[in-house]
């Protein structure tokens, strides 16, 4: 099932990524908190790196950061596991869920830390929103996650007037 029109599309599982970081002390308040704005980074540069590997050559730039629920605090010395894949896609903008787990080194053991949408527009070399490739799914949760991401997309461009 191909959703989007276009070209050729891309299955989601192609431009998923994953990447761990170590909390430092840089980045926490004295008591050892991990900062959401370092988070934050994380979140965002991951889906930019998701949304390149869908894209392509296009220049990617956040256009929001929504639905960020801190569930479980993040400390110094834990490694934070950042997965994101892409759930949905319009003519120039993506969505792209991202996933936050905080691994603690010394118990071995993990909690599911924050989730994140994001959603990233492709410009062109005169930063102009640009084509990207549809969406091919295969499976019951990729067409899931397509259908509840459409309506968060929706919600949003409602929020900001634009339908």
């Amino acid at each position: 099932m191909s959703v989007n029109s276009g070209d050729k599309g891309k299955h989601p599982m192609e431009s998923e990524a994953e990447m761990i970081v170590m909390m430092l002390p840089s980045d926490a308040n004295p008591k050892g908190n991990v900062f959401g704005g370092v988070i934050l980074k994380h979140v965002d540069l991951i889906a930019g790196l998701v949304a390149k590997r869908h894209s392509g050559r296009a220049n990617l730039v956040t256009a929001s950061i929504d639905r960020m629920v801190f569930l479980k605090p993040v400390f110094i010395g834990n490694a934070l596991i950042i997965s994101a894949r892409i759930t949905y896609v319009r003519r120039s903008s993506m969505e792209i869920e991202v996933n936050v787990e905080a691994e603690d080194l010394d118990d071995n053991t993990k909690v599911h830390a924050a989730t994140a949408f994001v959603t990233m527009v492709a410009l062109d070399k005169y930063g102009k929103p640009t084509k990207v490739p549809q969406l091919i799914l295969e499976d019951e949760d990729d067409k899931k996650k397509y259908i509840e991401g459409e309506l968060r997309m929706k919600s949003r461009l409602k929020d900001a007037g634009k339908i």
